[in-house]
């Protein structure tokens, strides 16, 4: 039986790097996507050392706002391994500030990388997929997809935009023999609050108290891993309060409005 081949973008750090190794773990075929190619070949070497040999991972540097390289791109990953039956989509960045202080530039930039490439490079994958009648579509959202907190108004407006995108897609091609997962991760402790964006676009280059008191990235992808494997539609990951959050905005959106407020 062939392996499984697995594309993950945003793989040369955090839940993307840590996913690739779980992954590496169980034998499959692996292209590591991001910018920083040199971090994506430590990252291959780690998959190595994981188990999988070297011509099972793939190093395809990709900036997910260069929608005329995504062809090419598929075709590249088409050409090693013959196929693709899971697309992760976790590139992302987040931000630190206030609306107010927020520059345009600054919305601009979330909504091209955390949304815009999303979408790009799920519609270049997804002709393939439909040709085979099988595939595996997803995307790393957030609970602030779902909740809306104070300095992340245009990340939480990217995951918004994010979980109803893939569940509309789902919705359409579901009964064509593709899954399609929405992962909503909580705090993990990454580097994502020092790459987050300031309000002047410059990294915040700090790390957030919720974050360094987040599930650890490892665990995060073992439950992620699950869950794909399980073919869930929805993938919640996380320890702390923030997890309890999907619940009240579901049973008390005002209850859950005065608590954000409160911590604010």
């Amino acid at each position: 039986m062939p392996s499984q081949t697995v594309w993950i973008t945003g793989a040369s750090s955090g839940i993307g790097e840590a996913l690739a190794l779980r992954y590496a773990q169980d034998g499959a075929d692996i292209v590591l996507s991001a910018r920083r190619e040199d971090e994506l070949r430590r990252v291959a070497d780690r998959c190595q050392q994981a188990g999988v040999a070297a011509d099972q991972v793939l190093v395809l540097p990709l900036d997910v706002t260069h929608w005329e390289a995504m062809p090419e791109a598929v075709q590249a990953v088409l050409d090693r391994f013959g196929h693709i039956d899971l697309l992760v989509n976790n590139a992302g960045v987040s931000q630190r500030s206030t609306c107010q202080d927020t520059d345009m530039s600054v919305y601009r930039q979330l909504m091209e990388v955390d949304v815009m490439g999303q979408i790009a490079l799920t519609k270049a994958v997804l002709p393939h997929m439909l040709s085979r009648g099988s595939g595996h579509l997803a995307v790393t959202a957030s609970v602030a997809g779902k909740v809306g907190v104070p300095q992340r108004t245009g990340y939480c407006a990217a995951k918004h935009a994010m979980m109803g995108f893939f569940d509309a897609l789902r919705a359409e091609v579901e009964d064509q023999g593709i899954h399609v997962s929405t992962i909503v991760p909580g705090f993990i402790r990454t580097d994502i609050s020092r790459n987050a964006l300031a309000a002047d676009g410059t990294a915040f280059g700090e790390l957030d108290p919720d974050i360094s008191g987040g599930m650890d990235v490892a665990d995060c992808a073992e439950v992620i891993f699950r869950g794909l494997s399980a073919r869930k539609r929805e993938i919640p990951v996380g320890k702390g309060k923030e997890m309890a959050a999907l619940w009240v905005k579901r049973l008390s959106p005002e209850l859950l409005f005065r608590l954000v407020k409160a911590r604010s």
